[in-house]
């Protein structure tokens, strides 16, 4: 079960979907994440795409993020979602907002709304990774999703190596945990 680590919630234990189709970050991982992120965490619009139990925008929540967003399609993802805000009473807070669509379309809707973003981390299946980030990338310029010195931050298994540069993001870099690979990109 996916915990919070530190911060407001700190201790909280969350819900995560059950079977193989979500596959939630690892303490591991997230405390890895927040270290390296942590100075750019306090009072930031964060972005959580592929959500699946929401423990990373709770997380950034936790430790001081000005709002999270989060976005998953699944049914099954929404439901524990739903469950993990409401047991850190977060339930109506302006502080965090979910959307249940798929990434394309959230990010489409969040351009138009004009909303930029200091963080936007991604996790989406490993499989997916590519064709994922090479859509989400395309959007998040399109649309300028990035606030300046913004950055998107991109979980992959260690079997993928991501370009230099995506749609004007460029890899500033990346962190292994055994087999997992969190990605770092800037404008």
């Amino acid at each position: 079960m996916p915990r919070v680590v530190t911060g407001r919630f700190r201790g909280a234990i969350l819900q995560a979907p059950e079977g193989d189709r979500t596959r939630p970050t690892t303490d591991k991982v997230k405390e890895a994440l927040f270290s390296i992120i942590q100075a750019d965490v306090p009072g930031s619009e964060f972005l959580d795409l592929f959500s699946g139990s929401g423990q990373i925008g709770i997380e950034a929540l936790s430790r001081g993020a000005r709002r999270a967003t989060l976005v998953d399609k699944s049914g099954q993802a929404a439901g524990i979602i739903k469950k993990n805000i409401s047991k850190v009473k977060l339930d109506g807070s302006d502080e965090i907002r979910f959307y249940r669509m798929n990434v394309s379309q959230a990010l489409e809707l969040l351009g138009k709304e004009g909303v930029k973003f200091d963080i936007i981390f991604m996790d989406p299946p490993y499989k997916d990774v590519p064709l994922r980030l090479e859509e989400a990338t395309g959007l998040i310029s399109e649309f300028k999703l990035l606030a300046a010195g913004g950055m998107l931050v991109v979980e992959h298994d260690r079997d993928y190596e991501p370009p230099e540069e995506l749609n004007g993001l460029k890899r500033v870099r990346s962190c292994s945990y055994g087999i997992t690979v969190i990605t770092f990109f800037k404008e």
